[in-house]
């Protein structure tokens, strides 16, 4: 009896994937459109279109014509003395702001995981400058500002016109700026602390640690990811900020509270030097990418 060999049948060829996106790609594009649309023509377009502004001598005015004049506004706003006060008077406000507000929204965040008597009022209560606009918060606290009848100077029993004081004036807007910027990080800490095990905390009171030790050893260690990430925001969002500062001085008195912002404001629409003042924009994005990055790359560096 013969054996009969078998031919071995060919390999089977996988098959081709189909060229384009497949429909799952295309649904998520299509349900993704009506957020990208408004982010591409409200934010992406006007940020280009103001990087391309600042390499040009364009101006707010009408019959002129804009011709690209290269790194010429760089080296203008490097020389001008007006920029560097600007830009150090905002590097004092947002590095205070955001440090105090820090401290401050610590300590209240702290106050308010307690098991505390109305603690639902309170954590309202907290929050209720987070749902004022800006410009509402800037004149209520130039009505506490008052020289003549403000509540701060009837509890004093002073006659000081503080928005208007040389030394007195960016500390003046300091407080304001912490008040106002407090709440949302309260929220943010408040929610990190709730997310801490509290297992964590019972092994630290068997083992005889004190209050303050739980808190050096448990509490800030666990709450690190937190506290860089609203630390992070708040930095970026202080030193943009416009509004509270423009109702309260409007950059006076005699340009001491004049944060970037408000410089960049003046220069494009008071004296029409858009180009110009696009340049300061972009100049004050590239420091702040700059340091926030650094401080990021610390951070993680420390946490590894």
């Amino acid at each position: 009896m013969t054996a009969t060999a078998t031919r071995p049948a060919p390999p089977r060829r996988p098959h081709a994937r189909p060229r384009g996106l497949s429909r799952q790609t295309r649904e998520m594009w299509l349900l993704m459109l009506p957020a990208l649309v408004p982010v591409l023509l409200f934010s992406v377009g006007p940020l280009l279109y103001g990087i391309a502004l600042a390499f040009t001598d364009a101006r707010n005015t009408r019959n002129h014509e804009t011709s690209f004049v290269g790194l010429e506004n760089l080296f203008e706003l490097l020389t001008a003395e007006d920029f560097w006060s600007s830009f150090r008077i905002g590097a004092i406000w947002s590095v205070s702001v955001t440090v105090l507000q820090f401290l401050a929204a610590l300590g209240l965040a702290l106050l308010l995981n307690e098991n505390l008597r109305f603690r639902g009022v309170a954590r309202v209560l907290a929050v209720v400058p987070w749902a004022m606009p800006p410009v509402v918060i800037g004149l209520m606290w130039k009505l506490v500002y008052h020289p003549d009848a403000g509540i701060l100077n009837a509890l004093l029993g002073t006659h000081v016109n503080w928005l208007a004081d040389f030394s007195l004036a960016l500390p003046a807007i300091i407080v304001v700026g912490v008040w106002t910027g407090m709440p949302q990080t309260t929220v943010v800490l408040l929610a990190g602390l709730q997310g801490i095990p509290r297992e964590l905390y019972e092994a630290g009171e068997v083992d005889g640690a004190s209050r303050w030790r739980r808190f050096w050893n448990i509490t800030l260690p666990q709450l690190r990811p937190v506290i860089v990430a609203i630390t992070s925001l708040d930095f970026v969002w202080n030193i943009n900020q416009f509004g509270l500062v423009y109702v309260l001085t409007q950059g006076g008195p005699g340009g001491q509270t004049r944060l970037p912002m408000l410089f960049a404001y003046e220069e494009a629409f008071r004296y029409r030097f858009a180009g110009y003042a696009s340049m300061l924009g972009l100049a004050m994005a590239i420091v702040v990418l700059a340091v926030l990055g650094l401080y990021l790359w610390r951070q993680m560096r420390e946490t590894r």
